[in-house]
């Protein structure tokens, strides 16, 4: 097949015998310090694909950001906040109550809105042959 000729089977898009893509989806985690004032900076991404049973987050807090738009943040409160972001995704006891819970249901968990100091963004989609790198990618891309 062509790179523009393609098929989409059951969510995979097949480009040719070699490589299948499935649909993943993201959502960038913002750090929202005085949710009052809205502003905002970008800490993590949480990824999740269906086909692979995969979700994911990697988060980094950038203090200095964080100091800027609020000085008086709890920075160990905005840190554990991230890292359980990180274990509702590992499933298992770093879950809590979601311990049981298949990944998808965890995604949509994390994702939905709140008005809390750490938030998730809109979600977007695309499609990757490995969410593992996909993940990275993004992190690199719009948090690091």
């Amino acid at each position: 097949m062509s790179e523009r000729n393609h098929q989409v089977r059951d969510g995979r898009q097949v480009r040719d015998a070699r490589q299948v893509r499935d649909v993943f989806e993201y959502a960038l985690l913002w750090v929202v310090p005085r949710v009052e004032r809205g502003e905002c900076f970008n800490a993590g991404v949480v990824v999740y694909c269906r086909a692979k049973s995969f979700v994911a987050a990697r988060t980094y807090l950038d203090e200095s950001k964080l100091k800027a738009l609020d000085p008086g943040a709890d920075v160990t409160g905005v840190r554990a906040a991230l890292r359980a972001v990180e274990g509702v995704c590992r499933g298992g006891a770093d879950a809590g109550q979601a311990a049981r819970d298949e990944p998808g249901r965890r995604f949509r968990w994390l994702i939905a809105p709140r008005s809390t100091v750490v938030q998730p963004g809109p979600v977007h989609s695309g499609l990757t042959a490995d969410p593992e790198s996909e993940i990275e990618r993004l992190f690199q891309l719009l948090v690091r």
